[in-house]
């Protein structure tokens, strides 16, 4: 009996000797071997800080904290499914519409001699088309051109088409067209909406003509970048520079514009994963604001970043952010450059409840103008909006999500109004965004047309 027993716990010494040594070998295995652990984004962590520390030579180190100089970059591995997300991350759109369509449509309010007359270029969420119409809503021209027979090969995500919209558009002044299609690219067309060429660079949001016809559009692209984010990709977005035959002569970081500057500090807000940045204004500057402050020089672009609540002006030689102002808005859009040096800005949700467009001294940061709507005629967009100071002193504001685009006067009365005539949704129930109506100057030459 007592021999069975010693022969019992015997046989289970050798058993957990066995299974111990087994165990320790698939561990190892698992620390050392890449194809093993490259799906296991836990245990590769830990296995990581495991390898180096079995790695270490205390002989060959002296007292203190050493680590082994870096003699190339950090690989960004892309793990499975992080392909999938950088694609889908790169397709963020905007709706087609947003709320429930009122009765009205095309211009309800018109007072000529309040007004500032000229014409107004329609680009909304109806259609990838553009509109110029009188300050009566008469439609004068139209310039369509479809996405897919840009790029043939294009495939909207997960079945969506607000990818097919025109974002932005830019008159030139021969009546060719330059249009963003959201995510996707930019095209310029002529007068006829015959393609003169397209660049599919997923440009977004916004786009600037200099006088030396160069492009000033907004790009992006979805990567890795384990410095912010291991897992999760990010969009990094950049200034691109065309010449007028949409051939790419500069492109520059706005995140590494941060990360050179002053105002690095502001990439420890929040955490840095998906569209963080979602830049959505460009702007040459001239000396209007160049003559305001030492830092800043013409050439320089003036830009908005809402996810900070920040304007900031960029150096494009140094590629550094030379300028910011913070948090006299929120999420806000379409800050420009006014003639008396002051900035016009649409600012989203700063005011509770409601949407307001400011005009404020960028060197007192003193709020000099504001326009918040009325109990009876409320404005508010949560997203886009813009908002164009006019030569007699009025502000043309285009109410995105309202479909709506209003002038009022220095003292806010309205003298024009416009609802937009097209509809969204499967039953129409639905207002067509307005992303924006420029007025058009009288003085702008319309022998094309």
């Amino acid at each position: 009996m007592q021999n069975k027993k010693r022969f019992f716990h015997r046989l289970f010494q050798i058993f957990v000797s066995i299974s111990f040594t087994i165990n320790v070998f698939l561990f190892v295995s698992v620390i050392f071997n890449k194809d093993i652990r490259r799906n296991i984004l836990p245990i590769n962590k830990i296995t990581r800080k495991l390898k180096k520390f079995f790695s270490i030579e205390p002989a060959k180190y002296p007292p203190g904290f050493w680590k082994k100089i870096r003699s190339s970059p950090i690989q960004k591995v892309i793990y499975p499914g992080q392909k999938e997300k950088m694609r889908k991350l790169e397709s963020l759109g905007y709706l087609s519409g947003y709320r429930k369509a009122p009765q009205q449509k095309n211009i309800t309010i018109y007072k000529k001699k309040l007004t500032y007359n000229g014409l107004n270029l329609l680009c909304s969420g109806h259609g990838p088309e553009a509109i110029l119409m009188d300050m009566e809503g008469n439609q004068l021209h139209k310039w369509s051109y479809d996405v897919y027979s840009v790029w043939s090969d294009y495939k909207p995500p997960n079945g969506l088409n607000n990818h097919e919209m025109w974002r932005r558009v830019h008159l030139m002044n021969n009546g060719d067209l330059l249009a963003i299609f959201e995510g996707v690219g930019l095209i310029k067309i002529d007068k006829n909406s015959n393609l003169i060429w397209g660049y599919q660079c997923k440009a977004h949001h916004d786009l600037f003509v200099s006088k030396e016809k160069q492009i000033f559009v907004l790009t992006r692209s979805a990567k890795i970048y384990p410095k912010y984010n291991k897992i999760e990709p990010i969009l990094e977005d950049f200034i691109t520079i065309l010449d007028q035959n949409g051939q790419e002569i500069n492109r520059i970081s706005i995140l590494k514009c941060i990360e050179n500057s002053d105002y690095m500090t502001i990439l420890n807000r929040k955490e840095i994963k998906g569209d963080f940045l979602h830049t959505n204004t460009i702007e040459l500057i001239d000396n209007r604001l160049a003559s305001k402050f030492k830092e800043i020089r013409e050439g320089n672009v003036l830009l908005s970043i809402p996810r900070f609540d920040m304007v900031c002006v960029v150096d494009l030689e140094k590629e550094q952010v030379v300028w910011a102002i913070f948090n006299l808005w929120g999420a806000q859009h379409h800050p420009t450059v006014l003639k008396n040096g002051n900035i016009l800005i649409f600012d989203n949700v700063g005011a509770k409840d409601q949407s307001r467009v400011l005009e404020f001294n960028p060197l007192t940061q003193q709020i000099c103008w504001k326009y918040t709507g009325t109990s009876k005629k409320p404005f508010f967009s949560l997203n886009c909006g813009s908002c164009q100071r006019l030569p007699n002193g009025n502000t043309l504001i285009s109410e995105t999500e309202g479909g709506r685009a209003f002038e009022v006067t220095p003292d806010k009365k309205i003298v024009w109004e416009f609802f937009n005539p097209f509809r969204a949704g499967k039953k129409k129930e639905l207002i067509a965004a307005v992303y924006e109506i420029i007025r058009i100057d009288p003085n702008f030459p319309l022998d094309w047309l």
